[in-house]
């Protein structure tokens, strides 16, 4: 069955570099373009890994994170261009597990969502980690 990711990303082309990269990392993506999509997305979905961008029409990324928390207990990452410290510690205090600010590297984000898969006890064996060069 594998290891689902659940992209939730206004930016087209960041989405896609995302959605590209870890699919041939060997996860199962879904995606989302707005915090409603992501709502309807993630209760038919039940992804095990959330990308998480803040700044999203229809509903903030806080909002989708305070409900996903309510909801399930998927591994959160935030992903986003908002870098204040006061920035990072509303993200992780909403609920988010890690948050990595923009520009990243997709290495660096599939490196931290394996650690999330570690410390959720979930299994990602069908998971590979390529080594592309690239940050966005």
């Amino acid at each position: 069955m594998g290891i689902k990711v659940l992209i939730i990303e206004d930016e087209e082309k960041i989405l896609s570099l995302m959605e590209d990269f870890l699919q041939t990392e060997g996860y199962n993506i879904v995606t989302a373009k707005d915090g409603k999509t992501a709502v309807s997305r993630f209760e038919e979905h039940k992804p095990d890994i959330v990308i998480l961008d803040w700044m999203l029409p229809q509903m903030n990324g806080l909002d989708v994170c305070r409900y996903f928390r309510q909801i399930g207990e998927p591994g959160i990452i935030m992903v986003t261009a908002k870098t204040e410290e006061t920035d990072k510690i509303v993200g992780l205090e909403m609920g988010a597990d890690d948050y990595l600010t923009k520009p990243f590297s997709l290495r660096e984000l599939s490196a931290r969502i394996r650690s999330l898969l570690r410390r959720m006890n979930r299994s990602d064996s069908g998971v590979q980690s390529n080594v592309l060069p690239g940050a966005i």
